[in-house]
């Protein structure tokens, strides 16, 4: 592509952190979804499953796959949720623990990478792009069709 254009870019570093840390997680037989659902879960408290998608931006069907994975894996428990008796409550197993860590390892690795060669000023330029169009695209600033297509 000659020109790129912005979503070229933003997709394009997206594939690569995803390779990224799917290379890392395959290292202890795990992915990138995996490690995700592991950082957004509470390590002392656990997860209501209500609330984990909509943390993760997963699709429901998406996330009870992940979670399917997880749970015959070892690395979580689901409990029944005293609050609510409909949903339930994602727990860590110790070595849901001791992957979780991993996975918060691997994103301060990356982290501290990017930090060590871009220029602070930078990154907060960049945050705010990123932050920006995630409100052009929240807020539907972006394509505004005035009826649903059929």
């Amino acid at each position: 592509m000659k020109e790129k254009t912005i979503d070229y870019v933003l997709r394009a570093t997206w594939i690569a952190v995803a390779k990224m840390y799917n290379e890392e997680a395959s290292r202890k037989g795990s992915t990138m979804a995996t490690g995700f659902a592991l950082l957004n879960i509470d390590p002392d408290e656990g997860t209501p499953s209500t609330s984990l998608g909509p943390k993760m931006g997963m699709e429901a069907t998406s996330l009870s796959r992940t979670l399917r994975t997880m749970e015959d894996k070892g690395l979580i428990t689901r409990q029944r949720n005293p609050e609510d008796g409909r949903s339930v409550i994602i727990q860590l197993t110790e070595f849901g623990r001791e992957m979780r860590a991993f996975s918060k390892e691997v994103v301060l690795t990356f982290d501290e990478a990017v930090n060590e060669v871009i220029p602070q000023e930078d990154l907060k330029t960049f945050n705010r792009v990123a932050n920006t169009i995630m409100e052009l695209i929240n807020n539907k600033k972006i394509y505004k069709s005035e009826t649903p297509v059929k």
